[in-house]
Formats: structure tokens, sequence, C-alpha cells
């Protein structure tokens, strides 16, 4: 059972914002209202949220089971399946990680089943900066012709966990080899089928070795072309946060990115949640 929301949409045809859900309190039959209204749009919003660890989590496992962290070095104490993002030092020591999710990507690509979805609750915002940017994927698939549908979707695209660690580890420490043995390459379809309703998605990732039987250099071209493509202004919603907003979007049918903001002058801080998902097809 589902109970009636009051939705506006993000972008024509992509994403809503809900109002007059407080997710604190909310029953089963609210929480299955926005996940039902998340799998129908790819995205939903709910500003002026303010919940403590165990009611996010609560809400987290309304869409299904959480899924574990690659790294664990900032994970919540008491809640593991929480994830700390921060700038904020406490005794000189990094309390988050800061500027993860910088670039076009969808998360936990390099795993054999991806995360359904991604969920951020912001609990300090700068005033500037910060912005997290969603394309929707399925959107730029819509658009492009027959043909050249047809020839995407011939191409599987090769996800890598190494090589994400090797090209975007800055300012992080050295992967254990260990984590790196548990995260295999995969190889996935570019071309994604959402199992909701069938519709399609040109799942591109911009960070990974190539498509298979091409090689790297090869692969690039085409990854740079669609990253273009798919990251077109039609295509992208721009989250200006807000502190105590919930944000969750569909990592089947959507890119994302965060963007950089002065962090000398301001702190932004919030808790991430990922939920399993299925093997692409």
């Amino acid at each position: 059972m589902t109970t009636t929301l009051d939705v506006s949409p993000l972008k024509p045809g992509f994403g809503s914002e809900i109002r007059g859900v407080d997710l604190a309190s909310a029953d089963d039959a609210g929480l299955a209202s926005v996940v039902a209204e998340f799998h129908r749009t790819g995205a939903v919003v709910l500003r002026g949220q303010h919940l403590k660890p165990e009611q996010f989590v609560r809400f987290g496992k309304a869409f299904g089971d959480p899924e574990g962290h690659t790294l664990q070095d900032f994970t919540l104490p008491g809640h593991p399946e929480v994830y700390v993002l921060s700038n904020r030092k406490e005794n000189g020591k990094p309390v988050g990680a800061h500027n993860d999710g910088i670039g076009w990507h969808t998360d936990l690509n390099y795993t054999a089943q991806p995360v359904m979805c991604t969920m951020l609750h912001a609990i300090e915002v700068p005033p500037e900066g910060s912005d997290t940017l969603l394309a929707d994927q399925c959107a730029a698939f819509a658009a492009l012709p027959a043909e050249r549908q047809e020839e995407l979707s011939r191409l599987k695209q090769i996800h890598s966990f190494e090589y994400l660690a090797a090209t975007r580890s800055e300012g992080r420490k050295e992967v254990p080899p260990e984590v790196l043995r548990a995260n295999p390459d995969v190889a996935h379809p570019l071309v994604r089928t959402h199992p909701a309703d069938g519709r399609k998605a040109l799942w591109v990732s911009s960070c990974t070795p190539g498509f298979v039987g091409w090689s790297e250099a090869e692969s690039a071209v085409l990854i740079d072309e669609l990253i273009d493509w798919v990251t077109q202004d039609r295509f992208v919603y721009r989250h200006k946060w807000q502190v105590g907003d919930v944000l969750v979007w569909d990592n089947r049918c959507t890119l994302h990115t965060g963007t950089l903001f002065d962090d000398t002058r301001y702190i932004r801080e919030a808790l991430r949640m990922w939920i399993k998902g299925d093997r692409p097809y």
C-alpha cells in the first residue's frame, strides 16, 4: 500500500521533489510511496529533513538492503551502512572523505551488481559550490538516432576498481592489495535495461579502461564523445544543496558528479548510503 504524494518534477520527464513527507516519522506506506516515485522518475529530493543516523538507515532500508563500502575509513561509528563525506577535521584528523565523487560516474560500477541507488543527507552545506549534478541517461539514449542506438547496444564496457584507484587516488591512502583482489574487473553492457519498466539507459562511465575488444586509446575517444553527449544541459539536473536535504538517485539510469567549493572557507558534511542493486543487462 502507498500514499498519495505532493510532487513536482526536477526536470521535465526526470526526478521529483517530494513535499509534505517527514521521513523521521513517516509510516511504512509513506516510505513505500517515496520508493515508488524514485523507481518511476529516477531521482527524488526531500527538503527540510533532520534525521538521526538510525532514521536515515530505516529510510534506506525501505529501498532494499544497504550495500557495504569498499573502503571502511569513514563509516559512521555504530552504523557501518553510513559513510561520512566531509572536509572537517577533529584533532587534526579528517572525519570524512573529501572530494569523493568529482567526475561523471556511477557508484560501484566496478562490481558485478552495482548499487541500485545512492542517497545523501546534507548536514552542513557551503553557501556556494558543492552542487550535485545528475545526468538522465535514459533521455540521452532516447535522443540518439535508432541506428546509433543499435550500434552502442552491441558494446560492453570494462569497469575496473584498480583503474579507478590508480587514476583517482589523489589525497587518499594507497588501496590495500586485498581490496584490489576482492574487486576484479567486470564487463557490463553499455546500454542498460531498467528492471522497473524496461527503459534503456546509456550507461557509460568516464573512468574505465574501455570497451571489450577495443584498445584503451580507441575506447577513450568514444567514452569522451558519449560523456559529452549525456552531460548536455538538456539532460542534467543540478541540485543546489540546503541543510536537511535528502537526495536519492538511481544509479541504473543516471550519471552523477559532485562539484568543488572553497574548502578553505566552508565546511561540507553529508551522510551517504548505498542500496544493493542487480546485475546490469
